[in-house]
Formats: C-alpha cells, structure tokens, sequence
C-alpha cells in the first residue's frame, strides 16, 4: 500500500505539524510505502508563509492508494479537494491539527480559497483524524463534527519513552543500586544545593506563526512574583526572539531568564531534565494540543498549561499538572506561585507525569492506532 503524506512544514523546520509528520510518517513506513510531499521537496508555484501551491499533486498522488493530507496547509488543501473530485477511489484522510486565527489581510485573502472548500473536503475524506476530539468539538469545524461524528477518530500524539525519560532513569544498564544513588543525588542538589530554586522551561517556535505561545504573558507572570528563586530556559528561536528578550529586560528579568536558542536531539531531552516545571501559556486555540506537553511528561516533569480545548485533554488538571485560565496573567502567576511552594505536590506531579506517559503516549500505542485507519 503506498500513502502519499501532504504537509505544509517538515523537520528542520521546528513545528508541531511538520514533527509529528514526520513521526507518522515512519511509523506507517514500517508498514507501508510512504512518500512527503512538502514545500521543500515539492517546488512550489507560489509560496506564502506556511502556505504554499502545489498543482503538480495533481498527477503526482495518482500512483497513490491513500493521501494523508495534514490541515491547514493553504494553497494545498484546494489541490488536494480537486485531487479527490477526479479521483474518487484514492482514499483520502485528513489530519486537522488546529484553526488558523489572526491572519493578516493578505494571509485571509489567500487563504480565502481553502476555507471556502473546507466543508466540501471535510465532506469527501474518507476519515478525519485528530489528537483530541475535546478540541474538534471547540474548533471552527464543530458543527460538522456534530454532523458526523463517524467521521473523526482521536489519535492523540506519541513521543519515544526511551529517549525522552526523566533524567536518572537506568538507561545504560548500570545496576539498580547505581540508578537509585543516583535519585538520592538529585534529591540532595534540588532540596540543600538548588536552595529551592525551580528551574522553569518553555520550548517552542519564537516565530510570528507562533506568536500565540504566550511568552508575553508567561514573563509579565513571572515580574508579578516576589520571589526570585527560580530561572526561566526559553528553547526556540525565531524573528520574536529579539522582542521577547527586550520585554524580558524592560521587566527586569534579564539575569533571571536565558534564552537558549533552537536545541535539538540530546540538548533538548537534557533541557526538559533539568527542568522543575514545563509552561505552555498559549492564548488561543491555535495551541491544539501541545507535543512539547508529552515530551514534558515523559521526562517526569510536571505541567502549566492553558486551559484550551484540547490542550486539557493532555493530561489532569491537579494530578500532573495544572491549568491556569487562558490569557489571565494573574492566574498564571496564582499557578507558578502553587508549584515554587509546593514542592511535595511537584514531587508527586513529576511521578505522575512520567507514568501517564508511559501509558498513553508510547509510540506502539500511536503506530497501533494509526495502522488501524489503513484497513
């Protein structure tokens, strides 16, 4: 079986759609034949931000059985809704990630032709695939969701537990005794060398596609707070990057927030290890889910995320971590506050964190679920 997956962004590039892409896309290589058609390798005719118009799918997906199509990709979408009407019999499934918000006029305007189409496309794919249907019920697709709810299929995210696993796990094969001397020397650096001290992480893109991350509000958050007993990693790079580090200085912050740049592979997993608590403060429902959320989880650090729909749907709120109300500094702070004087709670958030993802977002159970859609 050939599977043609069609994406607006692919790895290097940092991204939510393009990473679990490519996650999905060797999973079901396993199996299948797969094949990525992206702006990169697919030269586009016209090309604006993350949308881009390929015309040459048109012929390119006919040796195809299956078209994974992840959506939004603007200029594409209408590509692949033509595709489908010539050929009825190539099954077509589509990933809705996430609404698009906040366009500028020129981005609306091109993007005027996908959203047009969009209930047709909905309408002629086989199956419609999301990591939590909490979000589709919210999302601007709703009311064809309550329609045909037969339709969707929730598959929420994986990430690779081996790799991504808290930091004195035994991953070497040194002996339990090693591993657990270990723990015991990370309990005595958090508690007697760290001197309460909560090394907090945001990972993400500083790009204006995602500017609705809520870094604005995650330093105005952090000024707020009396204590200076901890520091703030901010992982990612992008053209916000310069205006987030100047906020960060007009708020006086300079000396306690580092802004790391783009990490990758080992320095990324040893940045979530060697953090206390993981924030995602997204604005918007453009903040579908949140795969940084799981990698969090899985390196046994506990949450603060935005009270989205979907992005709840990650974990519970109280038990590996908590949601703070959308955009309101004040609770932000309320909740960054509750972590740095709870440390038993952290503690047990942290073990709680690591055990949800062991029996939720493994990569077995996501290749599981996703060779169940190619029947």
């Amino acid at each position: 079986m050939k599977i043609a997956q069609v994406v607006c962004a692919f790895p290097p590039y940092a991204g939510g759609i393009g990473n679990s892409a490519q996650t999905i896309g060797q999973l079901l290589g396993a199996t299948y034949e797969v094949a990525n058609f992206t702006p990169n390798n697919t030269r586009p005719w016209l090309k604006y931000g993350h949308g881009a118009f390929l015309p040459q799918l048109l012929w390119r997906l006919r040796r195809f059985d299956y078209v994974y199509l992840h959506y939004p990709f603007f200029g594409t979408a209408e590509v692949v809704w033509l595709f489908k009407l010539l050929h009825p019999k190539t099954k077509l499934i589509i990933h809705y990630h996430m609404d698009v918000k906040n366009l500028s006029w020129l981005a609306k305007a091109l993007s005027l032709p996908s959203r047009l189409i969009r209930s047709s496309l909905l309408s002629r794919a086989d199956l419609i695939v999301s990591a939590s249907l909490d979000y589709i019920a919210h999302s601007q697709i709703k009311n064809f969701y309550a329609a045909h709810p037969e339709k969707f299929r929730e598959i929420p995210f994986g990430v690779d537990l081996k790799k991504f696993q808290p930091r004195f796990v035994n991953q070497d094969g040194s002996s339990g005794l090693i591993a657990k001397a270990k723990e015991i020397v990370s309990y005595i650096n958090d508690k007697f060398i760290k001197r309460d001290r909560l090394n907090l992480l945001f990972v993400g893109a500083l790009d204006k596609a995602h500017y609705f991350k809520g870094i604005n509000n995650l330093l105005q958050a952090l000024a707020k707070i009396k204590a200076r007993n901890w520091r703030l990693n901010i992982v990612g790079e992008g053209d916000l990057r310069s205006e987030y580090e100047t906020l960060s200085a007009k708020l006086g912050l300079e000396k306690m927030v580092k802004f790391s740049g783009k990490l990758a592979g080992p320095e990324l997993i040893r940045a979530y290890q060697d953090a206390d608590l993981f924030i995602l403060p997204s604005i918007n429902s453009n903040e579908a889910f949140g795969i940084v959320l799981i990698e969090a989880l899985a390196c046994g650090v506990p949450v603060l995320a935005s009270d989205l729909a979907g992005v709840r749907s990650v974990f519970q709120d109280g038990v590996e971590g908590l949601l703070a109300k959308t955009g309101d500094v004040k609770d932000l702070q309320a909740k960054l506050e509750y972590i740095m004087n709870n440390e038993e709670k952290r503690r047990v958030m942290a073990k709680n964190a690591r055990r949800l993802a062991e029996i939720k977002y493994g990569l077995e159970d996501l290749a599981r679920a996703l060779n169940k859609l190619f029947v």
